[in-house]
């Protein structure tokens, strides 16, 4: 009976001491798990405030997040590229007989074959880079982004302009899969000359060679179906204020090169290196089913300071000197 007197003792389980310990113990646990298992929900550029003075007055950025997403998402890395990145695809070809080479490619295990635009992009860039330039990057026909997520895997902000809803889709795809929200605008639109609608052409099963023309359109590819839709136009003078600078301008619409280069006329009208290095296909017989040429495109180029144009392959790349 010697321990009896233990029975009779009021049982403490918690001091107030020990219950602020545990009490502050928890809610620290609980801070670092919500840190640590926090995942940005929303990859949709127009939700992401960038650093950057464009209020878009005149066109309000595509919205991801609201947007209906295609199945299934077929994504993958590019190969040989220097900065890389991920790009989903919106053609896969005609599944199972002739399918996509790049879904062929990711069946084997092979990252998708490098686009050479994306290559490019990145070679201009990194001199750029190299010279401690800093700026936008706008693609214009961005397809599903070869350009754009080769230009935001390097860190540069880009603004990019497509017309195709199935592509826009695979764009938002590649920003969420590249976390490049709050580097990538991306707007539903063709740009032009002037603020207005125009009817475009795509070609099912060939969504990168949708064209303001019909006829180029189905230049290469007579035996597709055609899909005529109506889409907003916009010049990119009314996007981009005079104070923003523009590293890179690439344009690839298929034969309505003419029209944006014309829209963009105070963009292009910038001194020496202020203005920016312009990519931009040249393919004669596209300009001319849109009823211009490569002619005048260069006689306006000259009109606002680019005589220095060289040409590779398809495309002209024009720069100007200080």
């Amino acid at each position: 009976m010697a321990n009896a007197w233990k029975r009779d003792k009021a049982t403490r389980l918690l001091s107030p001491k020990l219950l602020f310990l545990l009490l502050s113990s928890t809610l620290i646990f609980l801070f670092f798990f919500a840190f640590l298992t926090y995942r940005p929900s929303n990859p949709n550029p127009t939700f992401t405030i960038l650093n950057t003075h464009l209020s878009f007055n005149a066109i309000s950025p595509f919205d991801c997040i609201n947007s209906p997403q295609a199945h299934p998402v077929v994504a993958s890395t590019v190969e040989g590229v220097r900065y890389p990145f991920l790009y989903s695809l919106s053609d896969f070809g005609t599944l199972p007989d002739k399918p996509h080479k790049n879904v062929v490619r990711m069946l084997k295990g092979k990252p998708f074959r490098k686009p050479d635009i994306s290559v490019t992009i990145q070679e201009v860039l990194e001199k750029a880079k190299s010279e401690g330039r800093d700026g936008f990057v706008v693609d214009v026909g961005a397809n599903v982004g070869m350009a754009t997520f080769a230009a935001s895997a390097m860190g540069f902000r880009v603004l990019s302009f497509e017309p195709v809803f199935e592509n826009l889709q695979k764009i938002c795809e590649g920003i969420y899969l590249n976390r490049a929200a709050n580097l990538v605008t991306l707007f539903e639109a063709a740009a032009s000359d002037s603020l207005g609608n125009i009817t475009v052409h795509k070609l099912v099963g060939r969504l990168d060679n949708s064209a303001v023309s019909a006829t180029g359109a189905k230049l290469a590819f007579k035996s597709n179906e055609e899909i005529a839709f109506q889409v907003r136009t916009v010049p990119l003078d009314e996007v981009i204020p005079e104070s923003e600078c523009v590293l890179l301008l690439k344009i690839d619409v298929q034969g309505w090169e003419y029209h944006v280069l014309r829209g963009a006329s105070k963009l292009l009208s910038r001194k020496g290196s202020q203005a920016p290095y312009l990519i931009y296909e040249e393919d004669e017989r596209l300009l001319q089913a849109s009823n211009s040429s490569a002619k005048e495109i260069r006689d306006f180029l000259h009109s606002v300071g680019y005589h220095d144009c060289t040409q590779h392959g398809t495309d002209a790349h024009c720069t100007k000197k200080d």
